[in-house]
């Protein structure tokens, strides 16, 4: 898939590559869904190419991404069997040993290797502080490129050590032509529904449709617009996510409430602003805490039901 909105970033990266020193650090930042770890793969590429020496067309031997790994065995069995699969919370200090040992040897193919973390919010700490060594002192032609959705959770000396590179929330009418693309065979009231939910996402609206989550989309909106004093959508909310929601819809969930939150933000003022802000906050809160946090789904949906509920509070005591 080739994403829209990745033109700034592929002049300052060409043109860092074609400079008389490349810094060794950088921080792909933006929402998730931007298609910041493609333009990742897609840069390391270009970073470790060499003329006149062959690259592979798949796995590249000087590049490294480390990332969020299969839960347990049974996730690791699906992996390889290439079905969907759950995977741990948080990216370990053990990946981040493993990874360093390889640095001890010289790259494969020519004088550049490249390390992608994706996404680099899911650094333990303990990964955190050992990344930190590396960027301090960095192998001779060793580039790391770590991908953030939320780069303000990462330490202030690794950000101190990186050049930060952001990716911008795509328009209504890009959005729109890759859902048309990618999804052709939704409706058009799924897609204008994805639009506003992905609030500038594509992947965030790509899931909307995939996940079928226009029935939550509806729910939430609803509840956030006149509240639930009788918990009546909550319980409809909560049949909706599912018995046994897997982790991308639980994250998915609770992106479509930050969404559904953000816009009304846009269209509200006076009295009903405080209550939206503060469960617009304790939203956000949530999906900082859900990569790595263990929740239990019922609750976190009951949890989602209870702060779009709060954020119509006025009104509801007017209409009460």
């Amino acid at each position: 898939m080739k994403w829209a909105g990745h033109d700034a970033a592929w002049h300052a990266w060409r043109g860092a590559i074609s400079g008389e020193r490349m810094h060794h650090g950088w921080i792909f930042a933006g929402r998730k869904g931007l298609g910041k770890a493609s333009f990742a793969q897609a840069a390391a590429r270009e970073l470790v190419a060499e003329a006149g020496v062959p690259q592979p067309a798949g796995e590249h031997p000087d590049i490294i991404t480390l990332t969020n790994l299969p839960a347990n065995a049974d996730e690791e069995k699906k992996q390889a069997d290439g079905k969907p699969f759950e995977t741990k919370r948080s990216i370990s200090v053990a990946q981040i040993r493993a990874m360093q040992q390889r640095l001890t040897t010289r790259p494969t193919l020519g004088s550049r290797r490249a390390i992608i973390i994706d996404p680099a919010d899911d650094l333990e700490k303990p990964a955190a502080n050992a990344l930190l060594k590396s960027l301090e002192e960095p192998p001779v032609g060793t580039y790391f490129l770590l991908v953030a959705h939320r780069p303000g959770r990462l330490l202030a000396t690794i950000r101190s050590r990186c050049r930060l590179l952001r990716f911008p929330e795509l328009s209504e009418q890009e959005l729109a032509g890759i859902l048309r693309q990618q999804a052709p065979d939704a409706s058009e009231a799924a897609i204008v529904a994805a639009i506003a939910a992905g609030a500038g996402s594509a992947g965030a609206a790509l899931d909307f449709i995939e996940l079928d989550l226009a029935p939550l989309h509806g729910l939430m909106a609803r509840i956030a617009q006149q509240g639930d004093p009788g918990f009546h959508l909550r319980g409809e909310l909560a049949e909706a996510m599912g018995q046994r929601p897997d982790r991308k819809r639980q994250l998915a969930a609770l992106e479509l409430a930050r969404a559904v939150l953000a816009e009304r933000l846009h269209h509200t003022s006076g009295k009903e602003l405080p209550p939206l802000i503060n469960a617009h906050a304790e939203l956000v809160r949530l999906s900082g805490q859900a990569p790595t946090y263990n929740f239990d789904p019922g609750l976190l949906v009951l949890e989602i039901g209870g702060l779009l509920a709060s954020a119509a509070m006025d009104r509801e005591r007017a209409n009460g």
